[in-house]
């Protein structure tokens, strides 16, 4: 069993002994922490929380425990139920809330869940909100309401609320979308982005829509990350639909991969890049995405005469260098698209129709979009952590024999070269290092991960 507790959140596997992994003990424990501190922080006694969930199996058992938890120590909830990540967000900012908990452990397998926590903004806690959160759980300072003072609960549904607010934004071109004609899939993972991506598609006025594992089961169909290795079947179902284009997204829906029409893989680095593009030829300006992204962002945003800024891993780290940089547009490699006009935090739903505008208005193939930015390959690797290895010191020695390139060193180690970069840095999410790199030619960045694998090997 496994418990991770981190400022992203407290994610583990369901089941086992309290505190070795997500029991009800421990939902209960940080649910109760989490309303105290937004007890403090909002200085009410009878605070607003809203509660969302993805679709997994351990969902509605996760949620039953966090909102009578909540309801305990005196929060109202608003329990918006299967709902997106960025969902979740929106729903925050519309009832005025002073906090939300998201019930998901995103592209983790089905054996995990977790406690993603909002502040008022429907922003990700910081990492000294975050760091409070985990002391007063760790302390137990935290009183249940008596019998006159419990909370209430609200049962709403935000989906046509989320969809609504996409339609709205001004870059989004529905009326481009519905005259290209596009046929579209999407692969939700049986998750409950089968429930929502659909609805918009067709709001969007797309005109054929194929789903692919929409049911909101929580088995999901494939390894839940969007990764090219778990995606074959899904290719080869967009080849033999003759579709456009193909959406993949992960549990939460804050992630958007892009599956081109012959079933090539748009690459999930570039979905931030082409949605970029589109944004910055409407409105230049700044971007920013994290170190472990690609330099096609770099390279686009150059062209359009803004500047790029990279920041450590994390959503919160994006946000907060995005508002420093008054950034037009931002994210992550992995699919997370930011755009300030909409909310600050990756939603799919947002990428998915500003990347249907833009491939609308280009007259374009899927595949020909693609060709038109800059060919950089990326490798994704990762070392499994054992009790032994002190990453602290690796980084370190790491650090020492790369002194003679640029190194830097806010975020793990990144190693920049003339043409190409590795990246390692420790999981906050899973007990592993993760090993991005990035490179002009497939081979040559798997080639600078060989190398730097070997090298930690021989320190170990």
């Amino acid at each position: 069993m496994t418990l991770i507790k981190s400022i992203s959140g407290i994610r583990g596997t369901i089941g086992g002994q309290p505190g070795e992994g997500l029991s009800p003990i421990d939902l209960v424990k940080y649910a109760a922490a989490f309303a105290a501190w937004v007890k403090d922080s909002s200085g009410k006694q009878k605070p607003t929380v809203v509660v969302g969930r993805d679709a997994r199996i351990s969902g509605p058992m996760v949620s039953s425990i966090v909102v009578s938890t909540l309801t305990g120590m005196g929060c109202n909830v608003v329990n918006i139920g299967l709902a997106t990540t960025p969902t979740t967000e929106l729903a925050v900012t519309a009832e005025k809330a002073d906090g939300g908990i998201i019930l998901t452990a995103s592209h983790n397998p089905k054996q995990w869940n977790a406690l993603k926590l909002l502040g008022n903004k429907g922003e990700f806690l910081n990492a000294a909100e975050g760091e409070k959160v985990l002391a007063i759980a760790e302390a137990g300072n935290y009183v249940f309401a008596g019998v006159d003072d419990l909370g209430s609960v609200t049962e709403k549904d935000y989906t046509e609320y989320h969809i609504q607010h996409v339609l709205n934004l001004e870059l989004v071109d529905r009326s481009a979308i519905e005259k290209a004609g596009f046929s579209v899939a999407v692969d939700a993972v049986n998750s409950v982005g089968g429930v929502v991506m659909p609805a918009l598609l067709k709001a969007l006025g797309v005109k054929n829509v194929v789903e692919i594992n929409c049911e909101p089961t929580g088995h999901f169909a494939h390894t839940p990350e969007p990764l090219p290795e778990n995606l074959v079947e899904t290719s080869a179902i967009v080849k033999e639909n003759n579709v456009d284009v193909c959406f993949v997204v992960d549990p939460d829906v804050d992630r958007l991969v892009v599956v081109n029409e012959d079933g090539s893989m748009f690459s999930e680095e570039y979905t931030l890049v082409a949605v970029s593009d589109y944004i910055l030829s409407k409105t230049p300006g700044n971007t920013v995405s994290n170190l472990s992204s690609s330099r096609a962002l770099r390279d686009v945003t150059e062209r359009w005469g803004g500047k790029y800024t990279a920041a450590a891993v994390g959503e919160v780290n994006v946000v907060e260098k995005m508002k420093e940089t008054g950034a037009v547009i931002g994210g992550e490699g992995n699919g997370g698209i930011i755009y300030p006009a909409s909310h600050y935090g990756r939603d799919a739903l947002v990428g998915a129709a500003l990347f249907l505008s833009h491939l609308a208005k280009s007259g374009l193939k899927c595949s020909e979009l693609r060709k038109t930015y800059p060919d950089y390959f990326m490798s994704k690797n990762k070392i499994e952590l054992t009790p032994d290895i002190d990453v602290d010191a690796l980084l370190e020695r790491l650090q020492q024999k790369y002194s003679t390139e640029k190194v830097t060193t806010i975020d793990g180690v990144k190693i920049d070269f003339a043409e190409s970069w590795v990246h390692l840095r420790k999981s906050n999410t899973e007990p592993i290092i993760r090993i991005y790199s990035e490179a002009k030619s497939e081979e040559e960045a798997k080639n600078i991960a060989r190398k730097v694998i070997q090298t930690i090997k021989e320190i170990i």
